[in-house]
């Protein structure tokens, strides 16, 4: 089985508008949110170019869609040839030899679904909530003279936002695959 080494992902020229939102989440950089989504799915929704390399004989890919096939090259002799290897039973090719091998597709398009767009709000929301709810692992009230609040927030909450905003959920048909 062919095994995809490297993968160049081009940022694309802009984003789907987001979904509506909070002030404080609308004060975030929605970029920064929708790749962090797609660095969790294998779909794009908006065109950009990828660039694969790929190494060793046998069925490969895509692992991210839609994606549309521009070329592939081998390498051979110390530089890259185009080539058209055969057709996968599973969609993609079947390289016949060891490569490496170079594909160039456009990747992306296509209307985001409803899902998505709860996930983005969602994720979004709750990176801009208030620190006193978002992640706390434990909260206190000392009520002897002056009432002091004070909360502990889990490190980890940052890292955990798309599974503790509920996103993660919501994205599951369109997770990536290890």
């Amino acid at each position: 089985m062919a095994v995809t080494l490297k993968e160049i992902e081009e940022i694309p020229a802009s984003y789907p508008v987001p979904p509506s939102l909070s002030m404080a989440a609308m004060a975030l950089n929605p970029d920064a949110i929708w790749q962090r989504l797609e660095a969790y799915c294998r779909v794009r929704w908006t065109a950009r170019e990828v660039v694969w390399t790929v190494e060793g004989e046998g069925a490969w890919e895509a692992p991210v869609s839609p994606a549309t096939l521009n070329t592939v090259e081998v390498w051979e002799s110390g530089t890259w040839v185009e080539c058209t290897p055969a057709a996968s039973p599973w969609g993609g090719y079947e390289f016949p030899g060891d490569g490496p091998y170079r594909i160039t597709a456009e990747v992306g398009g296509g209307d985001v679904p409803s899902a998505v767009m709860e996930a983005f709000r969602r994720l979004a929301e709750y990176l801009a909530d208030e620190p006193d709810r978002a992640g706390v692992s434990s909260y206190s009230v000392n009520m002897g003279g002056a009432i002091q609040e004070s909360y502990d927030r889990n490190p980890a909450w940052m890292g955990r936002a798309m599974e503790l905003s509920g996103a993660a959920d919501l994205l599951r048909p369109y997770k990536r695959r290890a």
